[in-house]
């Protein structure tokens, strides 16, 4: 069966014909994306073509050209969303600015309840979550920033239907015919039953009534939520915040008695910040980034397997956020170096797919720009970040690479690449080694406020672990002032006889110090000195490549160091 995804706009019950100004392989890449979110993230090729309906050999054309983009990688025959598609709906959620002005609030309230809360606003005839504080238990909710669910299957779809126009529930109608079992919705399970169907006009009514609404086990069981609008100043309906709890913690009864009052006056809080936020500030008028430039260079270099006008049309995108949520033809033009012809053109594209909407003489994004990647890639974690660069430097110094982070007084490896060489550095994911005698190690040591380093190298007992180990506190004290000013840090037969090894830090958006990568070798691979020299500037490169997809993905999203 065809997904409703192939080469449609993502609402299946819409499918006119595309207009004829419209960039046909815009609408294939999309698709592409479309289909890879679905699967998590990943998908062979030919189960990519199957879903898709496009030849193989436009299908290597469309997955190269997503590949050179950074917003896709291939493993073996599978396709791999990459973090930098996260741009995309970061470009929605800053034009957005309600995470920014509202997430905080959300995590206090998750905090001070131990419930997840999220907010969500109004995709079509569905929800889209925009915001999510989960809270980590055994028994925990996979819902992501970006997933989509069905409006009557939720608690946020009662109050946001309240403002549905008559082709809105229209569309509902029809989408109910279409699709009874909810196939179309791929974050929730599906539908054995007509329930929320049935009830839910009279739902809305009693939201609109009562200013929230209940979701009893209408997703799935166990699952019970409450929800309240956060309205903005204008009195419409900027999101819905809700508390997401299970049965084995609360009844649906004891949510609404027990934390609803404590949601609603969290509410308030959110409605109160947004009508005193300041306007954003516009952008200031910068040179365009040189997209024209790169896509013709890039046209260049790959010749035919490069689509320009893929590249072009999702570029388009990333011309909106904070303080650009609408922009005219001319402004997008600018903004990405594009000539207004073809900037029309991918904008045409990109409201037939409903990415983009028209207001008059301007344009905005709408919340199905998360659609593009941005659920599974918000789950991902430094880990799988850092993996496919330590791999790729692994295969060009031809030495085993790792990523560690502090835990305690020692550093635990959280990603490792061996060589395959005869004789390799074997590094297991999980292992813990003594923070004083490793690169790693000490580059994390550096970036410590001195009072605590200080403190930390008092109490642990520094062990000659060979012949070659630094042992005195004083002693380490100076090495780190130095690996804090070079920095990084190489570590010589310290750890371990013949093995030696030469870190760098990984840096989160603000700078802070998050973890270490290294190189790690038999000291007779190569003198010291050529570590510094040819090793250093390919690993320094690798975390530069790693902070880049780092900063893109933690724009909106917490990123966990390791898989939890």
């Amino acid at each position: 069966m065809t997904s409703p995804h192939a080469l449609t706009p993502t609402d299946p019950m819409a499918a006119p014909a595309p207009p004829e100004e419209a960039v046909a392989p815009l609408i294939r890449g999309i698709a592409v994306l479309h289909e890879l979110t679905d699967a998590g993230g990943t998908a062979g090729l030919s189960d990519l073509g199957r879903a898709t309906g496009l030849a193989r050999a436009t299908l290597d054309r469309v997955t190269g050209t997503l590949a050179h983009m950074g917003y896709m990688r291939m493993d073996g025959s599978n396709a791999v969303l990459a973090p930098r598609l996260m741009e995309l709906g970061n470009a929605y959620l800053a034009a957005l600015r309600l995470p920014a002005l509202l997430s905080a609030h959300a995590d206090t309230l998750a905090e001070e309840l131990d419930e997840s809360v999220s907010l969500a606003v109004a995709d079509g005839d569905g929800i889209r979550f925009i915001h999510q504080a989960i809270r980590r238990r055994a028994l925990s909710l996979s819902f992501r920033i970006g997933d989509l669910l069905p409006a009557e299957r939720t608690a946020p779809g009662p109050l946001l239907a309240t403002e549905w126009s008559t082709e809105d529930w229209a569309r509902w109608h029809k989408r109910q015919d279409a699709d009874p079992e909810d196939l179309g919705f791929a974050a929730v399970p599906p539908r054995s039953h007509r329930t929320a169907t049935t009830d839910f006009e009279e739902r809305v009514e009693r939201a609109r009534a009562h200013g929230w609404a209940m979701d009893d086990q209408l997703i799935e069981p166990g699952l019970v939520a409450a929800s309240v609008p956060v309205r903005a100043p204008d009195g419409r309906i900027a999101c819905v915040a809700s508390v997401v709890s299970h049965t084995s913690r609360h009844s649906a009864d004891s949510l609404r008695d027990a934390l609803l009052p404590r949601l609603r006056t969290a509410v308030t809080v959110m409605e109160r910040k947004l009508a005193d936020a300041p306007p954003p500030k516009p952008p200031s008028k910068s040179t365009p980034v040189g997209l024209a430039t790169w896509t013709s260079a890039s046209k260049q270099e790959l010749g035919g397997e490069f689509i320009e006008s893929l590249a072009r049309g999702l570029t388009v995108v990333t011309a909106f956020g904070e303080g650009r949520a609408e922009l005219t033809l001319t402004e997008v033009a600018e903004a990405t170096g594009l000539s207004r012809a073809t900037a029309r053109r991918a904008l045409i594209t990109l409201g037939y797919l409903g990415h983009v909407t028209r207001h008059g003489r301007v344009f905005r994004l709408t919340p199905r720009v998360l659609a593009l990647g941005f659920p599974p890639l918000s789950k991902t974690t430094l880990t799988r970040i850092a993996h496919p660069h330590l791999a790729a430097l692994t295969r060009k110094v031809e030495d085993s690479t790792s990523l560690a982070v502090l835990a305690g007084d020692d550093v635990q490896c959280a990603a490792s690449v061996a060589a395959g060489r005869i004789m390799d550095a074997d590094i297991a994911v999980g292992a813990r080694v003594p923070a004083y005698a490793t690169s790693t190690g000490r580059v994390l040591l550096a970036g410590l406020p001195a009072e605590e380093r200080t403190a930390r190298l008092a109490r642990v007992r520094m062990g000659a672990l060979t012949a070659r180990t630094v042992t005195r506190p004083t002693d380490l004290e100076l090495i780190l002032d130095r690996v804090r000013e070079d920095g990084y840090a190489l570590v010589d037969e310290e750890l371990e006889e013949g093995l030696r090894s030469i870190a760098v830090p990984v840096r989160d958006r603000d700078g802070g110090l998050m973890a270490a990568i290294n190189v790690t070798m038999h000291s007779g691979r190569r003198p010291a000195a050529e570590c510094v020299t040819s090793i250093l500037p390919e690993l320094r490169a690798t975390a530069a490549h790693i902070e880049a997809d780092l900063h893109i993905t933690g724009r909106f999203v917490r990123v966990p160091t390791r898989q939890l």
